[in-house]
């Protein structure tokens, strides 16, 4: 577990570098790419828009969920440029970490006036 804490204090101060450069506003899709670029510069493995597949019945499926950053083989990031996280959306990063079998997720809301509200971390 600290291994993870380690990783994801690196992956915050990489959110708060992308905040402070671009501010709220934009779409979720800017700060997707903005974000991997910062955490690739940290020297992180990165995987974008990575497939996630739903195992069911025994059969693999693409049911088209897609994690937004994967870091390190370890943090699922899923990225918001909304006014507000509503509960479905903490929902979606808890099922996408049961699907994975990961431990570890970052809800970030970009649309925020300070990061530090933007900042959802869901340890399973």
């Amino acid at each position: 577990m600290e291994e993870l804490n380690k990783l994801s204090y690196t992956i915050i101060g990489c959110v708060y570098k992308v905040h402070s450069a671009l501010g709220p506003g934009l779409l979720e899709s800017t700060y997707e790419v903005s974000l991997e670029h910062e955490l690739l510069k940290a020297g992180l493995t990165v995987e974008r828009q990575k497939p996630l597949p739903v195992i069911y019945d025994g059969i693999k499926m693409d049911a088209g969920y897609r994690i937004d950053l994967l870091v390190n083989e370890q943090v699922i990031l899923e990225l918001k440029a909304v006014d507000d996280i509503a509960p479905i959306y903490k929902a979606q990063l808890m099922t996408y970490l049961k699907l994975s079998g990961l431990k570890m997720g970052l809800l970030l809301n970009f649309n925020v006036q300070d990061m530090k509200k933007g900042i959802n971390r869901i340890v399973m």
